[in-house]
């Protein structure tokens, strides 16, 4: 018997709804999966900071970009943008995000996403 688990998105184990987004979770044993979905207009410190209870994301991130593009910027004025293909690492220091122009930005995560807007 092959051991193997298949699972999509479009039925997530975890749904987290936010102003303007939503992160899509699947659990596999021991590892947890997330899809990011952000509208135009969404801005982290905006829409899931109440949530959090944090001013910034102090979540660390590891993922990739599907679509669309977003900062990530630290306090001390440093803004870094992501677009589509790439590969990302953020740390976990306190950093803001935002969609940058008018479509949709949708990512995943591979790290983080356990706790990410939870």
């Amino acid at each position: 018997m092959h051991d193997i688990i298949l699972k999509r998105f479009e039925e997530p184990d975890e749904l987290r709804e936010f102003e303007k987004g939503r992160f899509e979770v699947v659990h596999f044993d021991g590892m947890t999966i997330g899809r990011a979905t952000y509208e135009p207009g969404w801005k982290w410190s905006v829409d899931v900071s109440p949530l959090t209870g944090t001013d910034f994301c102090e979540i660390e991130h590891l993922g990739m970009v599907l679509e669309g593009h977003a900062t990530c910027a630290f306090k001390d004025g440093e803004v870094y943008t992501l677009g589509p293909g790439d590969l990302f690492y953020i740390g976990p220091e306190p950093h803001d995000s935002w969609v940058v122009g008018d479509e949709k930005y949708v990512s995943l995560h591979f790290q983080g996403a356990d706790k990410y807007a939870d």
